[in-house]
């Protein structure tokens, strides 16, 4: 009797998980990723409809704090710290809460961007930039609530809010010019202590051209004021590769020093073992 009603319970349970409907959200989700000049803009948001109602200073009051969507608060993350109409945003993640009127609305991006909906009452220490922006009729209805970016040019773009017969742009500018411009001055003054760096222990693992790989190691480093105890290890055994047993002793013994001054066991083990191996200890 006991074996029947366990095997009746796993039929009710087997029979309850495959019975689950699932039905379609009233409100969907939505993902946007989009790239602005070097920057990657993402949106999470859910996307209400109308549905024959009337929505702006009807079922989304004029003049109060919307979560602008439904369900959890919209976020925006910038990878880049951005400027919107001109105010400066850190990279990173913010809420969008907005407090529409009918000739405008208030855009707030806010630092706290957990949970749903937007609170009774903003703490304006998380208020990271507020702008306002006009609004544009549009000549036909707009079912399904809608943010998007769009007009993408290299340095700029523009957040857009529709819904209804309501449009809502937000500028905003990007950091492409300073980023590409660093990026072209590093390159054309040639290359830093990583490039040499990374080439000279490549060449020293890979048996290559040992005098190459030691004039770019003695390059790289001459271009750090405080190399450390790993980089001079590879710089060691590069000198003593090359035939330079003098000097990678030199180099061995700083990094040594900077061993065991870090407190790394390893580094102290293999300098100290290569010194013995080169006759210094």
């Amino acid at each position: 009797m006991k074996k029947l009603l366990l095997i009746l319970l796993a039929f009710t349970t087997v029979y309850s998980v495959n019975a689950q409907i699932q039905t379609p959200a009233p409100s969907p989700s939505s993902k946007v990723e989009q790239m602005v000049g070097l920057t990657t803009v993402n949106l999470d948001y859910s996307r209400p409809g109308v549905k024959g109602r009337t929505v702006f200073g009807d079922l989304v009051p004029y003049g109060k704090v919307w979560r602008t969507g439904a369900n959890a608060r919209t976020k925006i993350t910038f990878s880049n710290d951005v400027a919107v109409d001109g105010k400066e945003l850190k990279a990173g993640t913010y809420a969008i809460f907005t407090i529409p009127q009918a000739d405008s609305w208030e855009v707030i991006f806010y630092t706290e961007y957990g949970g749903g909906g937007a609170p009774a009452e903003l703490d304006e220490t998380k208020v990271a930039a507020r702008v306002k922006a006009p609004v544009y009729p549009v000549p036909f209805n707009v079912e399904s609530f809608t943010i998007d970016i769009n007009n993408l040019k290299s340095n700029s773009a523009t957040l857009e809010f529709i819904w209804e017969k309501t449009y809502v742009a937000v500028p905003f500018t990007v950091p492409t010019d300073k980023a590409v411009t660093a990026a072209i001055e590093s390159t054309l003054s040639g290359p830093g202590f990583n490039d040499y760096y990374a080439a000279a222990t490549y060449y020293l693992s890979e048996g290559k051209d040992i005098a190459k790989a030691k004039e770019w190691m003695d390059k790289a480093m001459s271009m750090n004021d405080n190399p450390r105890f790993w980089q001079l290890r590879q710089q060691s055994l590069i000198y003593v590769k090359a035939g330079d047993t003098k000097g990678a002793i030199k180099i061995a013994k700083k990094s040594l020093a900077d061993a065991e001054a870090s407190g790394n066991a390893d580094y102290v083990k293999m300098n100290k073992d290569s010194l013995k191996e080169w006759g210094a200890m």
